[in-house]
């Protein structure tokens, strides 16, 4: 596999699992037309196991593309150097 496919792919699952155990904690009330979501000020918990809300959500894919980018330029550099 290329090096840089492989750094790629590293980096996007370390970015998705860095997204994951610092996702906020949040609750998502839905009442008819009215949505409430409430955030604490922490990561969420192993008891957290509710559904993903839209801004976990986010915060994950950013997380993932950012871990995406680090990895792809560390696979240039590393080509590069060798």
């Amino acid at each position: 596999m290329n090096t840089r496919v492989l750094f790629l792919i590293v980096g996007l699952g370390l970015g998705a699992l860095v997204g994951w155990l610092t996702r906020p904690e949040a609750a998502e009330l839905k009442l008819g037309p009215m949505s409430i979501e409430v955030q604490g000020d922490h990561a969420a918990g192993a008891h957290d196991t509710g559904p993903l809300t839209n801004t976990q959500i986010q915060h994950i894919a950013i997380y993932t593309v950012a871990g995406g980018v680090l990895g792809a330029l560390a696979g240039l550099l590393v080509t590069r150097r060798g």
